[in-house]
């Protein structure tokens, strides 16, 4: 993955708060559902599912448990934790 392509990955997720709040959360657990983060910053589920929704899209995590409706399993991706990286200390 070139420099340009994680930096523009960033702005990405940086214009949206729900997105930054999701790694935030993905910084400090190897584990994420959307109930949890949600609970944690004061959230609805849905927006946080959506925000989910959108990390996956862009390959940034990866959910553990597809099959299942409710009760999601996320971690990140070799590409999440690449930008991750990228975003210590600067914004997150």
């Amino acid at each position: 993955m070139t420099e340009m392509a994680i930096d523009e990955l960033l702005r990405w997720i940086i214009s949206v708060d729900r997105r930054l709040i999701l790694l935030e959360y993905m910084r400090k657990h190897t584990v994420a559902n959307a109930s949890d983060i949600a609970h944690e910053n004061d959230r609805s589920i849905q927006n946080i599912s959506r925000a989910l929704k959108e990390l996956e899209d862009m390959g940034l995590i990866e959910c553990l448990t597809p099959t299942k409706t409710t009760w999601k399993k996320y971690i990140l991706t070799d590409k999440g934790k690449m930008v991750m990286d990228k975003m210590e200390g600067k914004y997150i």
